[in-house]
């Protein structure tokens, strides 16, 4: 039977490539020099430093522009509140991979209202969808597509 997967995923190799990017325009910028502006990568959880927020919103364009240019839809990063002290700002910009449970559940019973026959499997961080036409999927997929998701999908492993 036909199938196919639905993720959200980015590739991390691009990410930290980014952050590299995004970190040496910020060194070698004239409007950050003796500031000790930088980025850090930890995991999935890109640390912001600086002196104020306004460089802190600088820095947050510089790094958007750096992972859209790299293939990483913006969609996917979860910026935090800023927190600030003494001796500047910083501010915690989380990636967000895999689909949720809540937002899951939600894929699955739009899929089931639009009355196509297929099968929707909840498994792990990823839905599976199962139907007995090729077309069927493909309209899932367009439908998913118009679906309001505040995270970017991917349709991978499609197979005949």
């Amino acid at each position: 039977m036909p199938s196919f997967d639905v993720v959200s995923d980015f590739d991390t190799h691009e990410a930290n490539n980014g952050v590299d990017q995004a970190n040496r325009e910020v060194g070698v910028r004239f409007d950050f020099k003796g500031t000790d502006s930088k980025y850090e990568i930890d995991e999935h959880v890109i640390t912001l430093t600086s002196q104020s927020d306004f460089q802190l919103q600088q820095m947050r364009d510089i790094l958007y522009q750096k992972l859209s240019k790299r293939g990483i839809n913006i969609a996917c990063l979860d910026a935090q509140n800023v927190e600030r002290a003494n001796t500047g700002a910083r501010q915690k910009i989380v990636l967000r991979r895999g689909i949720e449970a809540d937002l899951a559940k939600k894929l699955v019973k739009e899929i089931k209202n639009a009355k196509l026959k297929v099968q929707t499997a909840i498994q792990g961080d990823k839905l599976r969808v199962t139907g007995k036409k090729r077309d069927d999927l493909q309209a899932v997929i367009a439908l998913l597509k118009e679906t309001d998701v505040d995270l970017p999908l991917q349709y991978e492993n499609f197979r005949d």
